[in-house]
């Protein structure tokens, strides 16, 4: 019996033990499911679904703004300033005074040139009417000659006189050509006293003043202009595209334009040049120009501005899509399920700067991870979605 009793106590001792270490294990395990258990990783994500996709290109280096219509004016010849009509920002219509130099240089030789009209014309009535009385006189001495009243010597010194006279006033007729002829240089001359707008137009700028003098360019030695007149209806981009994108541009292709003066805005034009050639001014950085014309809002950009241009290559619609920003080294994706993070590896079509094109691979309502910006959001990590940010 003492045997037994032994026995007993010794299972009791051992089943203690064992309830113990049971104990133990069990808290471990509750204390790892809910203390002690690591927090799912917040993110955010974004559902594949369809849309339009776009492939383009963009400019290698910031664009520009130009007008088409921009002239660079300044008077022919030198002299003094006496009227500037119109100053910086005013509007002009074609035709209107910009600048007039003093003229009284120019009209007295236009004084001097029609009263050489006068002149000439009075001397040609008098040398013509001189060569109309010599032909009558040769009919009457050439009847005369007829009935052997004078000599044959006498009717061809008449016949002479009138020839000489015909003859004096064709000079004198000419003369007053001449004369009509500088008439029409000295207003031509006049008329360079004046500058007029070429066309409608806003004046970008005025380089001189009332009463200073104005010089003309020498020969190979440009002079900077007076005045600059532009018409903001004439806007278009010039924009340095890559060498590689210049086989898939051509014109009518449709852009987008944006400006730093209008951030958050885009404006559509279309590709109107595409330059025959490449600039190679910068061997490591070669593009083509081309050409943007906006289809409206021209008037709301200022020449000189720097703008950027993306082209239009290819569009498709209602394709399965996702954030290009999403993809990751070797066109993969993390997709979240059931609480997990996922790696995996899609087949992608069109691509922008936005979106791209899932062309197999990816299911539509996919949940694809969008917060990459942590090391600790990876393939098999435990993950929540984490509620949207209140603006």
């Amino acid at each position: 019996m003492g045997q037994d009793l032994a026995k007993v106590l010794t299972m009791n001792k051992w089943l203690k033990r064992f309830l113990i270490v049971a104990a133990i294990v069990v808290v471990i395990v509750v204390l790892k499911v809910t203390v002690l258990r690591e927090k799912p990783i917040p993110i955010q994500v974004v559902t594949v679904e369809r849309g339009t996709v776009e492939e383009t290109v963009t400019n290698s280096r910031a664009g520009t703004v130009r007008a088409r219509r921009r002239a660079k004016l300044s008077p022919e010849f030198g002299g003094q300033v006496i009227e500037i009509p119109y100053r910086e920002g005013e509007q002009v219509r074609q035709g209107a005074v910009m600048l007039r130099m003093e003229d009284s240089l120019q009209r007295a030789r236009l004084v001097l040139a029609e009263r050489e009209v006068e002149a000439s014309r009075a001397d040609r009535e008098r040398v013509c009417l001189q060569a109309e009385r010599a032909g009558r006189e040769l009919e009457r001495t050439q009847r005369l000659a007829d009935e052997e009243i004078i000599s044959e010597d006498l009717l061809d010194r008449i016949e002479s006189v009138k020839l000489e006279a015909e003859a004096a006033c064709s000079a004198a007729t000419a003369n007053v050509a001449r004369a009509q002829a500088s008439v029409a240089l000295a207003q031509t001359e006049l008329e360079k006293t004046i500058v007029r707008a070429p066309f409608d137009g806003i004046v970008a700028e005025v380089a001189t003043e009332v009463g200073e003098w104005t010089t003309p360019s020498p020969p190979a030695l440009p002079v900077p202009p007076v005045l600059d007149l532009l018409d903001p209806t004439s806007v278009y981009i010039s924009a340095p595209m890559d060498e590689v994108d210049s086989a898939r541009m051509r014109q009518n292709q449709p852009t987008r334009v944006t400006v730093d003066s209008h951030r958050d805005e885009t404006f559509p034009g279309h590709v109107s040049r595409v330059a025959p050639y490449v600039l190679d001014l910068e061997a490591q950085n070669r593009t083509v120009e081309i050409e943007v014309e906006l289809e409206d809002h021209q008037e709301l950009f200022l020449p000189g501005t720097s703008a950027d241009v993306e082209v239009i290559l290819d569009t498709r619609e209602q394709v399965l899509r996702l954030p290009t920003a999403a993809i990751i080294e070797g066109d993969k994706v993390l997709v979240f399920e059931d609480g997990m993070l996922t790696e995996r590896r899609f087949e992608p079509g069109l691509r922008n700067w936005d979106f791209t094109e899932v062309a197999a691979g990816l299911d539509e309502k996919d949940q694809i991870v969008i917060s990459l910006d942590r090391a600790e959001v990876k393939a098999g990590a435990q993950a929540e979605i984490a509620a949207a940010e209140e603006e």
